[in-house]
């Protein structure tokens, strides 16, 4: 079945019911459905039809879910694109694509016409804001087609979105997620996370190109509501005004999230009593963070663990397994990821894909219908990830005699902070370009906020100099801000093995030895 049609038919059951929600802006699922028809006919006037892709470059708005929804409804590949990034990141994201068109909000009116010239395979540039020079105005294109649409008759496997994560080369890779891939993600949802209704109402605080849009899917096909925050930063008082304002049952959070609206002074003043199901996931949590997370916002936090190669769904820790005071085995399993999904495979493999015992240290592996056809235009790393019929995340763990996964270290030196998956080899291609720098080692160290903050650690070029305000200015014109360093060390020497291999793990340990968790 065509992901789409979980829209089509939610507005056919319940035409009247709530849809979307931004500010004074409200659609009901006739009136979101009827402007998604349009989009899906606009784009084939546009000489765009199945098959092609089509990037999304928005803040979170409501024409940002009729984009994706119209491309899945037309068997078009969704190319939805972190707002965060970098112009010059954007560029490389549509043309690695082949993106035929590109739909932006009007904040990046400007960057893409920037960039106009690095993504020559887009014919066609539309925005939701005003039309210039090239640059084809969203609602005049609603305007001018039909609310009629017969939605495409795709194959499952066919591709529905392009999920992009930051790669360790320093070149993103799209993960190709089919419709097979979401359909299943939507039913594991009711099955392991949270059953949901007509009455129940998502809000969106994350971004909907990642997580928050992905989870748009199961309440979309229960025609709940999707309540999108209108902020374009995440402002915890708003956030609970709305949860309050809404009734607001469900949301996607990634930890650093969860941190601020605990936090916050806004925790106590406003009723969110209504929160029956607040997903975190993205990065791990502390402990002591999740003890104060279930005292302040009740029995409503899920632990989600997922990839875009799996999108949000290997493992998963329920309801009843947040318990902030209970046995200690209970309080193990807090510091755990949950347990396989209902119809997802997760084991442990060593170096030469072994099953390994439990307790045992080895790589995660999973295999389900969640998990990517392969990576776009790239079947070198499509053979390694998915080699013998396994996703191996390249994250390192262990399970326990219980089944709960427990997860120890990231073989692929990835950081994650703030919920953004942020990989130090591209951040450090750039800073080996400045030229006073001879040597550099990008890692991740502890962060109370941000659960880990990006520091670089640089030696210079005999007899060249740099500041670190300087360097960090040169970082910010090249990648987007969250992965510029947030500060920098200088070294004579980087610790190297007998290979000339810098030692990034020797590195890290002087800044993780007084931490409970270890990031080796």
């Amino acid at each position: 079945m065509n992901v789409g049609t979980l829209l089509t038919k939610s507005a056919r059951t319940f035409p009247d019911n709530l849809a979307l929600a931004y500010g004074s802006r409200r659609y009901s699922y006739s009136q979101f459905n009827a402007r998604v028809n349009r989009l899906a006919n606009a784009l084939h006037s546009l000489g765009i039809s199945r098959g092609d892709n089509v990037a999304i470059l928005q803040y979170n708005y409501p024409e940002t879910l009729e984009s994706i929804f119209a491309c899945f409804k037309a068997g078009i590949g969704a190319v939805p694109i972190n707002f965060r990034l970098h112009p010059q990141e954007c560029a490389f994201i549509i043309d690695h694509s082949g993106a035929r068109a590109v739909i932006v909000s009007p904040e990046f009116n400007d960057a893409i016409i920037g960039i106009r010239a690095k993504i020559p395979k887009v014919s066609s540039i539309i925005s939701t804001g005003e039309a210039k020079g090239e640059i084809l105005n969203y609602d005049d294109l609603l305007a001018a087609e039909s609310d009629q649409w017969s939605d495409a008759d795709v194959d499952p496997d066919d591709l529905a979105w392009i999920f992009y994560t930051s790669g360790t080369t320093g070149m993103p890779k799209g993960a190709m997620l089919t419709h097979r891939n979401l359909l299943a993600m939507t039913m594991n949802f009711y099955a392991d996370v949270s059953p949901l209704g007509p009455s129940d109402a998502i809000l969106h605080a994350a971004p909907l190109s990642h997580g928050s849009g992905l989870y748009a899917l199961p309440n979309v096909a229960k025609a709940a509501a999707n309540v999108i925050l209108e902020s374009k930063t995440f402002d915890p008082e708003l956030v609970f005004q709305t949860i309050e304002k809404y009734r607001i049952t469900n949301m996607f959070a990634a930890p650093t999230m969860v941190k601020l609206l605990v936090d916050s002074p806004a925790v106590d003043k406003y009723d969110h009593s209504s929160m029956q199901c607040l997903n975190y996931g993205g990065a791990p949590m502390y402990v002591e963070d999740l003890k104060r997370a279930i005292k302040k916002l009740g029995n409503c936090l899920v632990q989600v663990y997922g990839q875009g190669e799996s999108p949000m769904t290997i493992t998963s820790l329920p309801h009843r397994d947040h318990v902030a005071k209970g046995t200690e085995n209970q309080l193990k399993r807090l510091g755990s990821a949950g347990v396989q999904r209902t119809d997802v495979e997760v084991k442990i493999f060593d170096d030469e894909d072994n099953e390994l015992p439990q307790g045992e240290i080895g790589e995660i592996v999973t295999r389900s219908d969640l998990v990517m056809r392969g990576y776009w235009h790239n079947p070198e790393a499509t053979a390694e990830t998915l080699r013998n019929g396994w996703l191996h995340t390249g994250d390192v763990g262990y399970m326990d005699e219980n089944g709960y996964l427990f997860m120890m270290d990231r073989s692929k030196d990835m950081i994650i902070s703030g919920g953004e998956n942020i990989y130090p080899r591209e951040i450090e291609e750039v800073i080996c370009k400045h030229p006073a720098i001879r040597e550099v080692a990008v890692i991740g160290v502890p962060d109370a906020k941000w659960g880990e903050a990006v520091k670089a650690v640089v030696s210079l070029v005999p007899g060249k100099s740099v500041t670190v305000q300087d360097l960090l200015l040169f970082c910010g014109k090249n990648i987007a801000r969250y992965k510029v360093p947030k500060s920098v060390d200088f070294v004579d020497e980087l610790p190297k093995n007998n290979y000339g291999k810098i030692l990034k793990r020797e590195i890290r340990t002087q800044y993780w030895k007084n931490e409970t968790r270890q990031i080796r």
